[in-house]
């Protein structure tokens, strides 16, 4: 007598403890790379730096505002110009239009987000009022120019400005 063969039975794919913990694991290897991939991007971009000895800086705040008031009580007005070549020109002149003239102008050109393209600029007044200077690898884009003011043989700053600049591309 022959034995009647049954056809196999299909395999049951239950959920086993093995799936659950692939599952598990996979889900947290996403959190963490995600997670690695932000941490990474926000130390790499940025340093959190705002200001260079912020502590030191703070101490002096009555008088930096001090400084301020007497820079206003000048009236310079200032008109700045930057070149493709990065020739940088300011123009100060004093409320009733008399040229700025005989004081020594330094600065720094730089982006506005990075402080990993600044570069010094030396001005030299060419003319009564008119302080050129000249800054290396300016591109287009969006720039920071600081300009500080001095009386010649004086340390500290008469008179300070901070402009955006735009070089169209």
């Amino acid at each position: 007598m022959k034995r009647a063969v049954l056809p196999a039975e299909p395999r049951r794919r239950d959920l086993q403890g093995r799936h659950v913990l692939g599952g598990f694991l996979a889900f947290f290897a996403v959190v963490f790379l995600a997670n690695g991939a932000m941490i990474y991007s926000a130390l790499s971009t940025h340093t959190g730096l705002v200001a260079n000895e912020p502590y030191r800086k703070g101490l002096a705040y009555n008088e930096r505002i001090a400084a301020d008031e007497r820079q206003s009580h000048l009236g310079w007005s200032e008109a700045v110009e930057l070149a493709r070549d990065g020739a940088v020109t300011l123009a100060l002149r004093w409320p009733d239009g008399r040229p700025v003239s005989g004081f020594q102008v330094s600065g720094v050109l730089g982006r506005p987000a990075t402080y990993r393209n600044d570069a010094p600029v030396a001005f030299v007044e060419t003319e009564p009022g008119r302080y050129v200077g000249r800054a290396v690898g300016v591109a287009e884009g969006t720039w920071l120019l600081s300009v500080e003011v001095r009386q010649r043989g004086n340390d500290e700053p008469l008179y300070r400005s901070r402009r955006r600049l735009w070089l169209e591309p």
